[in-house]
């Protein structure tokens, strides 16, 4: 895609968004996984046959979309779990492209194959991103738990990389791999020579397994140890530096009033699940915070339900004078979403959360008072 095709579509977006439409949504159109990755918030098996029995259909998913690009909406994600376990995933992109709208997919690459490649030549979609969790067998697959796992991320990332496709590469940086680390973006950008991210942060998972929150607490790392990671990324504390005077506000971060919501979700964007449940952003779950398109319309979750999400609120002293009011909010994960999965409630405290957002503030108060 050229830049100029892309800086006019930023613009219809911006558009888009200040008539508050949705500009964008996500569909995960599976929650089963061909992988058992130790940090992932959402797989289930890839032959959970309850999981599979409770997916929307794909006439079900396209009318979704279909009413989502008839209200404005331009660009559509598919993830998952692994989107390309589902038997029709060619028939719901065709169909999503077929709406005229930008698609893009998240994978882990190990079930591409020649035919995937072939549509997505003649379909292209907006991009692919595909996470890459070690560079070796051994670390690769001591996280996803999947023998020869490796050996398949492989061959279907070099059959995307050969086609010409635009593919982007991420990691999740946690402890099972933070000795490749370094490794995996040497990796990453060899071949992707425009485009890589890392995320430190792992989330709780959006069915609150128990056990399964456990391992995703194990394999987090420590506030001192993603500070030191992004301090040793020049583009990601280049792109802290350059934001520095927003994230690290003086005083209070937020005037009065006790929303719970300060963030945009809902504002432009929206996420389906694979059952049909309606949320604000995808880690949204609390009670009370979703809607089940399978028993209502499109329209009546945006114009009513997001208005009604958004205004929730929180009396609580314990949020009011604390998160509410940080200065350092932006530089953490907290978020309503994030709260309830960590703590059960919206309005909760996260302090693993809140003690990775002083870390970095430390880091980049530290590099200002060097430049």
């Amino acid at each position: 895609m050229s830049t100029t095709i892309e800086i006019q579509q930023f613009k219809l977006w911006d558009k888009l968004q200040a008539k508050r439409v949705p500009v964008s949504f996500d569909l995960e159109i599976t929650a089963r996984c061909n992988n058992d990755c130790r940090h992932c918030y959402i797989n289930l098996p890839a032959g959970d046959s309850a999981a599979q029995a409770s997916e929307l259909t794909a006439a079900q998913i396209l009318a979704i979309a279909s009413d989502a690009a008839g209200m404005g909406a331009i660009w559509c994600l598919l993830t998952g779990g692994e989107p390309l376990l589902r038997e029709d995933f060619a028939e719901l992109y065709l169909g999503l492209k077929r709406l005229g709208l930008l698609v893009s997919l998240f994978t882990n690459a190990c079930l591409i194959t020649p035919a995937y490649v072939d549509l997505f030549q003649k379909y292209p979609p907006r991009d692919i991103e595909v996470t890459v969790y070690g560079v070796t067998p051994e670390t690769y697959e001591h996280i996803t738990r999947r023998p020869g796992s490796y050996g398949a991320f492989m061959r279907g990332l070099d059959l995307l990389l050969s086609s010409g496709l635009k593919v982007r590469l991420k990691a999740m940086a946690m402890r099972s791999n933070l000795h490749e680390h370094e490794a995996i973006a040497d990796f990453c950008r060899a071949r992707t020579k425009d485009f890589f991210r890392f995320d430190p942060q792992l989330h709780l998972r959006f069915d609150g397994d128990p056990a399964r929150n456990d391992e995703i607490r194990a394999e987090r790392l420590t506030p001192e140890q993603i500070a030191a990671l992004e301090c040793a990324d020049d583009e990601r504390v280049a792109a802290l530096q350059k934001c520095r005077d927003t994230l690290i506000r003086d005083g209070s971060n937020h005037g009065g009033g006790n929303h719970l919501f300060h963030c945009g979700a809902g504002e432009g964007s929206f996420s389906v699940s694979c059952d049909g449940r309606f949320r604000l952003c995808s880690s949204l779950w609390a009670p009370g915070t979703t809607y089940d398109l399978r028993a209502g319309t499109l329209r009546e979750a945006w114009e009513q339900f997001v208005p009604q999400v958004r205004d929730l609120r929180s009396n609580s002293p314990g949020y009011l004078e604390t998160c509410r009011r940080c200065e350092l909010v932006d530089l953490c994960l907290w978020c309503p979403a994030h709260a309830h999965l960590e703590t059960g409630m919206m309005d909760g405290a996260t302090p693993y959360f809140c003690a990775v957002a002083h870390a970095r503030a430390a880091l980049l108060k530290g590099k200002r008072s060097k430049t």
